[in-house]
């Protein structure tokens, strides 16, 4: 199935009480084609996973910022970078920023297939092998890349310490310590800007299918998660 049927076919049929009205909708079907067909703002590409609004209200680009999480029920404080990579470099990005993590990580996985919007499961497997897990998840890179119901983060499980590539396709990174993270991103020639926004701070599509849904399960069961 192509990249364009998934986005007609799955995420903007309508299903009443689950899909709240978008302005994708206001669109002819010639001009709705040709916006989902944009993978590229110049030197950004997208992967399949998700599009931007049709207006653009933020227009996709590669960069990174500072922030600072806030538990909203403790109110505990945890800085944050968040970064925004193009599709070709995006996995190798992903993986380099694990090394820090250490030998051994906790792992979680999201899943927002059957979840209404705006939210998701997470599966944890707790104690696997970081060299194992790296193995793995390269067999699942086009899973990881182009599904936009799929997440996964890794999280020292001695310390505060967590990498997140989220289903939008953007990195986060939560530590105490974030040099040894931005080192990383720096190295992959990104830049930080703490004005960037990100294509999930706007209006947005997300894509999936059915195979990406078992190829979901198929890494769940070789990680050892259980549901």
């Amino acid at each position: 199935m192509s990249f364009l049927q998934r986005f007609l076919e799955r995420v903007l049929r309508t299903t009443p009480g689950r899909m709240p009205r978008t302005s994708f909708e206001d669109l002819t079907q010639d001009e709705l084609d040709a916006h989902l067909q944009v993978g590229r703002y110049g030197d950004f590409a997208l992967t399949d996973a998700v599009r931007p609004s049709v207006d653009l209200e933020v227009i996709p680009r590669e960069g990174y910022r500072r922030d600072v999480y806030r538990d909203p029920e403790s109110g505990n404080t945890m800085p944050v970078l968040a970064a925004s990579v193009s599709a070709e470099r995006l996995f190798e990005v992903f993986m380099d920023l694990l090394e820090p993590l250490g030998d051994e990580v906790d792992v979680v996985m999201e899943s927002s297939h059957d979840s209404e919007p705006g939210a998701h499961e997470d599966l944890y497997r707790e104690h696997i092998d970081s060299v194992i897990l790296r193995s793995t998840l390269y067999d699942y890179e086009d899973l990881l890349l182009n599904d936009g119901c799929t997440g996964i983060a890794a999280l020292n499980p001695e310390g505060p310490m967590e990498v997140q590539f989220d289903e939008h396709k953007l990195l986060f990174v939560y530590a105490h310590d974030l040099e040894p993270f931005e080192a990383i991103l720096r190295s992959h020639g990104l830049r930080r800007d703490d004005t960037i926004r990100f294509l999930s701070e706007a209006e947005h599509l997300h894509s999936t299918d059915d195979e990406y849904k078992q190829r979901f399960d198929e890494l769940r069961y070789r990680l050892g998660i259980d549901v």
